[in-house]
């Protein structure tokens, strides 16, 4: 097989599990013209096999050493060697062309190690970072794809933000499903603030004491929501269709969560496809009528990641 066809083949596997796993996401990249709805597949794709090999049923040892291989397999493909999972080849290319800096990815499978042994925060810079390992390293390197003006490290900032504000709505959805797995998210000043016991998570209904904490960490979401709309303008306009329809249908579910008085123990919140077919195309002007119209060419190397 050629190198251009082994590329095809690639990235032809990598459509595919976005496309049969993505749900929310893939939404949103259908928005995106075909050269980068194909880097954001093979960047989810990779995404999806860190998390697959850490949701295994083998012991923790195992999924240890299977994330240490897989961080070699990563680092062999993005240095041109051969590589037996089939995404590898397309996601080394998205890297070199959007210029993805590799420690992101690192910083990906970081995240993923995290949620392999239950682990408590003990106040929210704690979670914050976890947050950035899961979610806003994702982010940073999505606007690499789309193209972005750094603005001297504003736009990675909003990045970030925004990187929070998604995965603490993830975590205000699965109380009760990350509390039956052994995990709390909460850090314990904020617990022991609201008088909430890890048997609160478990109840029937939400009680007012936990009612409280969740009022208080759905402010703080949408409070990074609000800051990271700032975003928008100094992504290219090719993709802010896609960043509008992935923060609209997260923060729309905030808000389903909140209409429902924060009812996430009785069964998991979620969004109409309707609603999410409905955002996404309420996003489409944006890459016409946008603010500050900004280069939709070749992604731009940022003037400084932090």
């Amino acid at each position: 097989m050629t190198p251009d066809a082994r590329l095809a083949e690639s990235h032809r596997f990598c459509g595919e599990v976005a496309r049969r796993e993505a749900r929310n996401f893939y939404h949103a990249f259908r928005l995106l013209p075909p050269d980068r709805r194909r880097a954001m597949c093979a960047l989810y794709a990779f995404m999806r096999h860190s998390d697959d090999l850490a949701d295994d049923e083998a012991p923790a040892a195992d999924k240890v050493r299977a994330l240490a291989s897989w961080r070699r397999d990563l680092d062999d493909a993005l240095a041109g060697k051969p590589s037996t999972w089939p995404g590898l080849v397309a996601l080394a290319d998205t890297v070199r062309v959007a210029a993805i800096p590799p420690t992101l990815l690192h910083e990906v499978i970081d995240g993923v190690e995290m949620d392999l042994s239950p682990r408590r925060f003990a106040d929210f810079d704690e979670l914050a970072d976890y947050c950035r390992h899961v979610a806003s390293a994702v982010g940073l390197c999505c606007i690499h794809i789309w193209g972005y003006e750094s603005e001297h490290g504003r736009a990675e900032r909003l990045a970030d933000r925004c990187g929070l504000a998604l995965q603490i709505t993830n975590i205000l959805r699965d109380v009760r499903e990350d509390a039956e797995n052994g995990r709390v998210y909460f850090p314990a000043d904020d617990l022991a603030r609201h008088g909430v016991a890890d048997r609160d998570l478990l109840a029937a209904k939400t009680g007012p004491a936990l009612r409280r904490l969740l009022e208080d960490y759905a402010a703080r979401a949408y409070g990074f929501y609000d800051e990271a709309a700032g975003l928008v303008p100094l992504v290219a306009p090719v993709g802010r269709p896609v960043l509008l329809t992935i923060v609209g249908i997260y923060r729309a579910l905030l808000d389903e969560i909140v209409r429902r008085d924060y009812d996430v123990l009785a069964g998991r919140t979620s969004v109409p496809r309707w609603r999410k077919v409905a955002i996404a195309l309420r996003s489409l002007p944006s890459r016409y009528f946008g603010p500050g119209r900004r280069d939709a060419g070749t992604p731009r190397k940022p003037d400084l990641v932090s």
